[in-house]
């Protein structure tokens, strides 16, 4: 059995499991109606920032029995499109168990999609979402996969290798794709908030070519726009046919500095 310990507990989230299980509390909506989506768009900044937009996308969704986490590789480690093979993942919150059972359908269905725990080793965008689904739910499976930058074509076959690993096993109701992203990066509010919602458009319109054209054409520094791509693919594969914005905020709403911001969106896709 091997576990990836936490590379960002104590930075991005609190480290010690009193701390963590309260901020995420405070950020999530007990309250929230739950919508079945067949995927997702949240962010993946330390929470301080980003937490807000993560807990009212992920409060909004009814639990699944497994995730697929797809984040932008950061660090520029390992393969174009890493699957880390290890048996769970630990956070302050205790271990989650990958879904070998989905992780091997999915690399059956996708030639791209490589065993690779370096591009995971450290890399931040799937382990901020873990606490969340810990908070919301008692149990659940995952499997991470990050994404280093390809193309079109690359994203639309891993994304239908994604929807067919989900047929196969017959779990069209019990996988939710998560695509973990940011926005906009240290622009100013306006200009980061006009580039964002042309993004944000594209993606509610599941127009997964568009929104590439449009990352590329305005120079949107949208960290994630290959998972939310794939996500788009695996999505309309599995039926969805629209999607809606559950909320949109910059990293200056929670520090109050509006010069060079950080944009972050929560999206349903159902």
């Amino acid at each position: 059995m091997t576990v990836r310990n936490p590379v960002v507990a104590g930075a991005f989230y609190p480290a010690s499991k009193n701390s963590l299980t309260r901020e995420v509390e405070a950020l999530i909506d007990s309250k929230a109606a739950r919508e079945d989506a067949i995927g997702v768009v949240c962010p993946h900044a330390g929470y301080i920032y980003s937490g807000a937009v993560a807990g009212s996308v992920l409060s909004s969704i009814k639990p699944r029995k497994s995730y697929i986490i797809i984040g932008p590789n950061h660090t520029g480690l390992g393969s174009q499109i890493g699957l880390d093979t290890s048996s769970s993942w630990k956070t302050p919150l205790g271990d989650v168990l990958i879904d070998k059972p989905l992780a091997e359908a999915i690399k059956k269905h996708s030639h791209l999609v490589r065993d690779d725990s370096l591009s995971h080793a450290h890399e931040h965008s799937v382990e901020v979402q873990l606490p969340f689904l810990q908070v919301l739910q008692k149990d659940f499976t995952f499997v991470p996969l990050v994404i280093s930058y390809a193309g079109l074509e690359e994203y639309r076959d891993v994304g239908r290798a994604l929807a067919k690993a989900v047929k196969e096993l017959k779990a069209e109701k019990e996988v939710t794709i998560i695509a973990s992203s940011d926005m906009t990066h240290y622009e100013s509010q306006e200009s980061a908030k006009r580039k964002d919602f042309i993004a944000i458009d594209a993606i509610l319109k599941l127009d997964e070519k568009r929104l590439l054209e449009v990352v590329a054409e305005y120079d949107i520094s949208m960290c994630g726009y290959a998972p939310a791509a794939i996500m788009i693919v695996a999505a309309k594969e599995l039926g969805a046919t629209k999607a809606n914005l559950v909320r949109y905020q910059t990293s200056g709403d929670a520090s109050g500095d509006y010069s060079a911001v950080v944009g972050y969106a929560g999206i349903i896709v159902k």
